[in-house]
């Protein structure tokens, strides 16, 4: 049965986003700190779906030669993506008051001359990513820093109000909503007019929805949408993440994905592994940066807590 945000509940939540947000900029990071503890064990599933998923990658990563993490054992990186999780929250109460232009400010961005090179295709662009880093973030700083909004392709919270304040903020900086329910004629016309959407495309779909390729050593189901989307509108594909490094967050744009050419059921899960391969890799190299709570690898036959 799905939980109901009370009209109490949802102010108690709109008051401790307002605490969140007028917090000292200076004390966003601690303080983010004790909130992730705080969460690890008001969350004890979650924490432990993360160390079981960090636990049967970590052998896949270590092999990876782009691993360069200095944590060694699952807890210890769990216990660093929880305190990125608490700072990400913090950050999040402030971009939602209308307080995170000093967080958008320093934000780096690498590799501008790859989204630059795609814009001058006019077609549109698909920004392929991930729940990596402060996601929310990559969409509002990318709005003001290049003065164009991006269309988030975003699943619909179960609970309206809390959908209503998580869509207020999302709208900052021009920026546009489409839910993933019955959103595909909004993505087309987007892209049509030469705009942008983001997609997120590394949570488990239904076997009917996507189809099945290897993520960090597992097989997993990932969706088909950006490449069956990218074909038919041939907008460029561009691969964007952000993570952080020490007190800043870092924005990166990957060169354009080409799709192949075979268009067949193969050649499609060919291109979705290929693209799938872009987030895999951030997990190697920012493993505390990756949504690990999330059930990645059910309904695929893989074994989960």
């Amino acid at each position: 049965m799905k939980r109901i945000l009370w009209p109490a509940q949802t102010a108690l939540f709109y008051l401790l986003t307002l605490v969140g947000a007028v917090l000292p900029a200076g004390l966003v990071f601690p303080a983010g700190t004790v909130v992730g503890a705080v969460m690890a064990r008001l969350l004890p599933k979650r924490r432990r779906i993360a160390i079981d998923n960090i636990r049967q990658a970590l052998p896949f990563m270590k092999r990876h030669p782009d691993w360069t993490c200095p944590l060694e054992t699952p807890e210890e990186i769990a216990r660093e993506l929880f305190r990125h999780l608490g700072i990400s929250l913090l950050e999040t109460c402030r971009l939602y008051h209308g307080r995170g232009d000093a967080i958008i400010g320093g934000v780096e961005i690498r590799g501008r001359e790859h989204y630059e090179r795609a814009r001058e295709r006019h077609k549109g662009i698909i920004f392929v990513t991930g729940h990596c880093g402060n996601w929310e973030l990559l969409a509002l700083a990318f709005s003001r820093t290049f003065g164009t909004s991006m269309s988030v392709v975003a699943r619909r919270q179960n609970n309206p109000s809390l959908n209503a304040m998580v869509e207020t903020m999302r709208l900052h900086y021009n920026n546009k909503v489409i839910y993933k329910d019955g959103g595909l004629r909004q993505m087309l016309g987007v892209l049509k007019k030469d705009g942008i959407i983001g997609i997120l495309g590394d949570q488990a779909v239904f076997p009917e929805d996507g189809t099945l390729i290897d993520v960090l050593g597992r097989k997993a189901w990932a969706t088909k949408a950006q490449v069956i989307i990218g074909r038919k509108t041939g907008a460029p594909l561009v691969p964007a993440f952000i993570h952080r490094e020490g007190a800043k967050s870092v924005i990166t744009f990957y060169p354009e994905y080409e799709l192949g050419s075979d268009t067949s059921d193969e050649g499609i899960r060919r291109d979705v592994q290929a693209l799938s391969r872009y987030v895999e890799n951030f997990a190697v190299a920012h493993p505390a940066d990756w949504y690990w709570v999330h059930r990645r690898w059910k309904r695929a036959g893989e074994p989960s807590c």
